[in-house]
């Protein structure tokens, strides 16, 4: 299963989308009416005119710069100091053509990015999108003039973009539509705090993994990367070329597939004579990691229906729900149809049967399904299993749903690595970055906010040094070598695969707020255990801007985090955990859960625990040497420890 993405597009290639129309001023997207801009400091005017035009640009607030030559590339820059908190104002940038941006406000600007947690919108647009809670009487309340959104498609290319696309527009129930929800909570917490305008601008994107969002400098500094970027390096330089190695491995892939599972000939577990009498039945749909735990590769499924003979002489229309990942679909030990590429783990199948494989009574299905990683399964509703004849004018379906027989067959580990489409695959490494935050640098901001690392749950250690190295990245590229940086630890949820992982992630979260002028926002308290995507956005959206109060505006009444571990010690035979933002530290229940214990062995096992002013003591009659403590160390721990704003502690493993 691939985490949720709203749409997936074939990037533009770099060269044609840069093309200017036309050989005047231009400016990029992000530089237009109905702007905020960030106050009082110094904001970068860029853009493109014919090589040598002189520039100037001029404002309402008096600060002029200007004139200057656009260089041999045909950029050219020009720096305005912006003034306190108001507006309207107006903008003027004048070459050859003259540029006028009006209703421009000064105010806070701040940039909202992330995987499908920050993507998610205030309404329910998708089936993986279900809305957030309270988006009625929020949406009904959306009217903010000064609350200014700025939204960019979700995109990728090859190579950064100069210019990107998007167009700001006030804060109303249409515009905010399809806005982060979490982004919007936390531009509106400021808003009504700080009394000044607030500008956002949401680059988020489902599904992603954080090397999608850093520049390939970056990522080349870092390491780890190099054969993701070389095929990046090479698409720029001759996608056709690329594209074609690509479906040669893509049919190498497939050949293995049918080497190991058949879908013809004697072999095949799709045969209709096959005797499946011995095979385990599952619940069909449903997803099947109560049944196969973490298994990734192929898995067979068989069912017998049962065809009225007024059918008998029709093609057969069947519809299954939704896939997760790939399917080939066989009638009567006949290939009829499949999902056989990437991405449809969503899209729900429809196949038609044709009438010379139908007979009256009993007939046989099959389902050759590729689960690919995550989870696995036809996840629709029962209500969509079912077949029809294809001539039927009010269809109503034959029920399929119920008790099919399965057969757990070979593993992804034994198959080739799968290829990617290497034109429409987001989580290219720096694809999201060229094209998503390449071209708002060097827009000036106050920070940014960031709700991403489902995606890179298996790769936590990495995740370490590659986060602090992309927060370093934007912070060169939007020239703002130190601004804020406030991100949202993953919740809690039942991945099903990779058990552990969310708990070892989370914690490198939060040794990551090692990197300066960094904030993180825990939802121990906020998960759903059966939604990736948990509604309640609001709690979010203000806990990041708990953190711009009080670190970045100086909100001494704000109190910005919930208990965050500073360090643990030896107490003969106990341990003790001493926390920040502890004032008034409280259990939920009247026992404190959720500690563990271990001595060097590493085998943890639960303690007893006790607050003590802004301490928690633990002991553990089974580990009388204690040296490592852990709490909620699982993928769906939930929060049993807050502070008396009502903020929960982060997980985590000391020392």
């Amino acid at each position: 299963m691939h985490f949720r993405r709203l749409l997936t597009v074939v990037p533009f290639l770099s060269a044609p989308f840069l093309a200017p129309l036309r050989a005047d001023v231009e400016l990029p997207a992000v530089l237009a009416s109905h702007m905020v801009v960030q106050r009082e400091t110094d904001l970068v005017v860029w853009g493109f005119a014919p090589a040598g035009e002189q520039v100037a640009v001029d404002s309402s607030w008096g600060a002029k710069a200007g004139p200057v030559a656009s260089g041999a590339d045909g950029r050219f820059e020009l720096v305005l100091r912006t003034p306190a908190a108001g507006g309207p104002h107006t903008l003027k940038v004048r070459g050859a053509n003259e540029l006028v941006l009006d209703d421009v406000w000064s105010g806070e600007v701040w940039l909202c990015s992330g995987q499908s947690n920050m993507e998610m919108p205030m309404e329910a647009i998708a089936e993986w999108y279900t809305g957030t809670e309270n988006r009625e009487a929020e949406l009904a309340r959306a009217d903010v003039p000064q609350l200014r959104l700025y939204e960019v498609p979700n995109e990728l290319d090859y190579a950064p973009r100069t210019r990107g696309r998007g167009e700001w527009q006030a804060c109303n129930r249409e515009s905010l539509r399809t806005f982060s929800a979490a982004g919007y909570y936390f531009g509106r917490e400021l808003h009504e705090t700080l009394g000044v305008p607030v500008g956002l601008i949401a680059a988020d994107w489902g599904g992603t993994v954080c090397e999608a969002w850093t520049s390939a400098e970056a990522l080349k500094q870092h390491g780890g990367f190099d054969e993701g970027l070389a095929s990046l390096a090479a698409l720029a330089g001759d996608p056709k070329k690329l594209e074609q190695t690509f479906e040669a491995a893509r049919a190498a892939w497939w050949r293995a597939i049918e080497e190991k599972e058949p879908g013809s000939g004697e072999f095949s577990r799709a045969r209709e004579r096959l005797d499946a009498g011995k095979w385990p039945l599952l619940d069909v749909p449903g997803e099947w990691g109560s049944v196969l735990g973490d298994f990734d590769g192929v898995v067979w499924l068989r069912h017998t229906i049962v065809v009225p003979p007024k059918y008998s002489d029709q093609d057969l229309v069947f519809t299954l729900g939704a896939i997760d990942d790939m399917d080939t679909f066989y009638f009567n030990g006949e290939r009829v149809d499949g999902g056989e590429r990437p991405g449809l783990w969503s899209t729900p199948r429809k196949y038609t049967v044709p009438n010379k494989l139908v007979r009256a009574g009993r007939n046989v299905i099959a389902l050759r399904v590729i689960d690919t990683g995550g989870l696995g399964g036809l996840t629709g509703k029962p209500e969509e299993l079912g077949f029809r004849s294809a001539s039927d004018v009010a269809p109503k379906v034959q029920p399929i749903a119920g008790k099919w027989s399965y057969f757990r067959g070979v593993s992804m580990k034994d198959l080739p690595p799968l290829p990617e489409p290497p034109s429409a695959d987001p989580n290219r490494p720096s694809a999201l970055y060229n094209a998503m935050i390449a071209p708002l640098a060097p827009f000036a901001l106050r920070g940014a906010i960031w709700y991403q690392g489902e995606s890179n749950r298996p790769r936590a250690k990495q995740y370490e040094t590659l986060f602090p190295a992309m927060i370093a990245d934007w912070r060169a590229r939007f020239r703002r070598p130190d601004f804020p940086f406030y991100f949202v630890q993953i919740a809690p949820f039942r991945y099903g695969d990779s058990i552990g992982a969310a708990a070892e992630l989370r914690d490198v979260q939060r040794r990551c707020l090692a990197t300066p002028n960094t904030g993180m926002a825990v939802t121990l308290d906020l998960g759903d255990l059966a939604d990736i995507h948990p509604k309640n956005k609001r709690d979010v959206g203000k806990r990041l801007a708990r953190w711009a109060l009080a670190k970045t505006y100086g909100k001494s009444d704000v109190v910005a985090s919930g208990p965050l571990p500073r360090a643990a010690r030896r107490d003969r035979t106990n341990m003790v955990v001493e926390f920040d933002y502890a004032e008034g530290l409280r259990a939920t229940a009247p026992v404190l859960g959720g500690f563990e214990l271990a001595g060097a062995d590493r085998n943890f096992l639960p303690a007893e625990a006790a607050i003590v002013g802004t301490t928690v003591q633990l002991r553990s009659s089974a580990v009388l040497d204690p040296i490592f403590v852990r709490y909620l160390w699982s993928d769906t721990a939930e929060a049993t420890l807050f502070n008396a704003a009502g903020l929960p502690a982060t997980s985590f493993e000391l020392p």
